[in-house]
């Protein structure tokens, strides 16, 4: 299911922030000589939706959940995490987007920096994603350099050829999937375009490369075709 027809961007910037009372920090970090300013977590909410948008295993996404009890190993504690993922590779995902400066003061910091599993009642894994999740490299340049081509013109001609070619080899090169966007002034632009409707996926864990893999993505609507 494509994820950007379910969001609703600038709703959800504004209501995770809403539902703790930890003070955002805006205090420098230092990484070796350089200090460099921490990520405010507007931005790092906006990186989230983002990668869940180009990540296929995500089917639904949903913002402020219901509060569930997170089992600790012999701790229960209750919690309202930011977001909710529904996804193919596991049964479902909550997750909290967090401040480097908001670390220190979240209930979960120590499981989080031991890496401990944090897993609700029901079953579903909680993580936190941090400026150092999100902005992990390559995927943090892959995702941008997609998303930067969210406003590309695809024809009706090129959409239909680019999704035809898939359909015809299942998983293409990105430099092939490019040359039969004909009416494109950048072919490579089309079919990343076509990456942020949801209609293709590619692999956001790698840099993006003439050989990038492209492959169909299912419909976010049922095929009256059954294609």
């Amino acid at each position: 299911m494509s994820t950007p027809a379910l969001l609703d961007a600038s709703t959800l910037l504004d209501r995770p922030g809403q539902r703790r009372s930890a003070v955002r920090s805006t205090a420098p970090r230092r990484s070796g000589a350089a200090l460099l300013p921490a990520v405010p977590r507007p931005a790092l909410v906006a990186d989230f939706l983002a990668i869940a948008a180009l990540d296929p295993a995500v089917e639904r996404l949903r913002a402020a959940p219901a509060p569930v009890r997170l089992i600790l190993g012999d701790t229960a504690v209750e919690h309202a995490a930011d977001f909710e993922q529904a996804r193919t590779d596991e049964p479902g995902l909550l997750v909290d987007v967090v401040a480097e400066g908001d670390l220190g003061r979240h209930p979960f910091r120590t499981a989080y920096v031991a890496g401990e599993p944090v897993v609700a009642e029901d079953g579903r894994r909680f993580l936190i994603e941090s400026a150092a999740t999100l902005r992990a490299e390559p995927r943090i340049s892959t995702v941008r350099l997609i998303m930067a081509c969210r406003r590309t013109h695809v024809s009706a001609g090129d959409r239909v050829r680019i999704l035809h070619h898939l359909d015809e080899c299942g998983t293409g090169r990105l430099v092939e999937c490019a040359a039969v966007a004909i009416n494109a002034q950048d072919g490579v632009a089309a079919v990343l375009a076509l990456a942020v409707e949801g209609l293709v996926a590619v692999d956001i864990g790698r840099p993006i490369l003439p050989e990038t893999p492209v492959r169909r993505r299912a419909l976010p609507y049922p095929d009256p075709f059954g294609f």
